[in-house]
């Protein structure tokens, strides 16, 4: 359990954070932007369980939200480190069955939808957007320093599995919001 006495530490002032292992990397680097995604998609998951009523949908974005912040911890620790916690294949597992029966209640896709969509559709739709966003900053980290390869694929099904989600809400709320293409050039 970690236990946090005191929330400054002033040793971020100079631009720096520090990684699971000590070592200090710069508030810049590709891992701390990496970090950071995954903290913020976090938080916009909070935001979106707001807006949900669905007892099942809410205990699948609270457990998402516990596995990014293991997320976050293996993004945090070097490689080398032995014992780190680290995503595991079993976490991506559990996600893709989810879709899967998720998928399994919701008619097939006719065109692409608008994010949108009433039951916090559009709260995980906003999600799903930021989980991709995260997932460029983990490529883009992976290129500079080695990184946990499953962290990769973790977001990458992450953000299908918000995509499912946000349908299976709106399903119940009025239904997809289909794009339309080229509807509005006329006037």
């Amino acid at each position: 359990m970690v236990k946090l006495n005191k929330i400054y530490t002033r040793t971020g002032d100079a631009g720096e954070t520090g990684l699971v292992d000590g070592s200090r990397i710069g508030k810049d680097h590709p891992r701390a932007h990496a970090i950071g995604e995954v903290d913020e998609l976090n938080s916009i998951i909070g935001v979106a369980l707001l807006g949900i009523e669905s007892g099942a949908a809410q205990a699948k974005l609270s457990r998402i939200q516990n596995e990014l912040f293991d997320l976050g911890a293996d993004l945090a620790t070097p490689e080398d480190v032995a014992g780190a916690l680290r995503v595991v294949e079993p976490q991506i597992l559990r996600l893709e069955r989810e879709i899967d029966d998720m998928n399994s209640s919701l008619a097939p896709l006719t065109s692409f939808i608008l994010p949108g969509g009433g039951g916090g559709s559009a709260a995980v739709h906003h999600a799903r957007s930021s989980a991709r966003r995260a997932e460029r900053a983990v490529v883009a980290a992976s290129r500079d320093v080695p990184i946990n390869p499953l962290a990769r694929v973790y977001l990458n099904r992450l953000s299908d599995h918000l995509f499912v989600l946000a349908r299976w809400l709106a399903r119940d709320n009025g239904g997809d919001i289909l794009w339309q293409p080229g509807a509005t050039r006329d006037g």
